[in-house]
């Protein structure tokens, strides 16, 4: 496995997969003082909340794998206790930001340590997210525009997981474009995870909206991130420190 290299100016890949790449100098520091200061701390509670893709659901393929390998991947970080929660977003942008609140106010208040991961459109929703609460996302193959995207899906639309049948229709749009955060004052708070054979978005493009952000390119693959499992412990420590290595 390919270690951590410090580079300046634009994103690139190395030959190698499952490289971890810090594509700015304070990103790369900042990481490594987020697992430190976490390593020093006792082990606490941690939640971790997924956020799902479009026309996707809390019964996703990934959560299942998440589900399968999280408890055998915190004893193995030294992480301690991390709880798994995944709100049914539904398709409203509204809706779905509601609902992930919802989940994540009350963990705060609680004084849980909170970390997000969000897959496709589920990542757009994570970077809006990650600043309104100030939490570290992991973003997954990310909707970088979603407003651009899903464009061509207007009209009658069913999720395959919850038999929802809706129409997806330019006020959707208009809306989720008027979400579009500002470039973060922390970019070292999100962790973008892209696989270059992505046949619904271009990496490219993520990795050019997310400058200064930390990431993981990875050679090939598709919009499902293959061996999505593999990446977890690198996740799992970016968002609440650990012994990964």
């Amino acid at each position: 496995m390919g270690g951590w290299k410090q580079v300046c100016g634009e994103p690139w890949i190395l030959p190698s997969i499952l490289t971890l790449i810090a594509p700015a100098t304070d990103a790369f520091v900042a990481f490594n003082e987020r697992v430190n200061v976490a390593m020093r701390q006792p082990q606490a509670l941690h939640t971790l909340v997924y956020l799902h893709g479009f026309n996707s659901s809390p019964q996703s393929r990934k959560v299942t794998e998440i589900k399968s390998v999280l408890p055998g991947l915190t004893k193995e970080l030294g992480l301690g206790d991390v709880d798994l929660q995944v709100p049914e977003l539904g398709f409203d942008p509204d809706v779905a930001l509601a609902r992930a609140g919802d989940v994540i106010r009350p963990l705060l208040e609680a004084g849980q340590s909170v970390g997000l991961i969000g897959s496709s459109l589920g990542g757009f929703y994570a970077s809006v997210l990650s600043q309104q609460y100030d939490l570290p996302a992991a973003l997954v193959n990310p909707a970088a525009y979603p407003y651009q995207l899903l464009v061509d899906h207007l009209g009658p639309q069913h999720n395959p997981y919850t038999g929802e049948r809706y129409e997806l229709n330019e006020s959707h749009i208009l809306r989720l474009k008027t979400l579009e955060p500002e470039p973060p004052a922390r970019p070292e708070r999100l962790f973008i995870l892209v696989q270059t054979g992505d046949e619904t978005l271009d990496f490219r493009d993520v990795l050019g909206k997310h400058r200064g952000s930390p990431a993981w390119i990875q050679p090939g693959g598709d919009h499902r991130f293959q061996n999505f499992t593999t990446v977890l412990p690198a996740i799992l420590t970016f968002l609440f420190g650990g012994n990964f290595r």
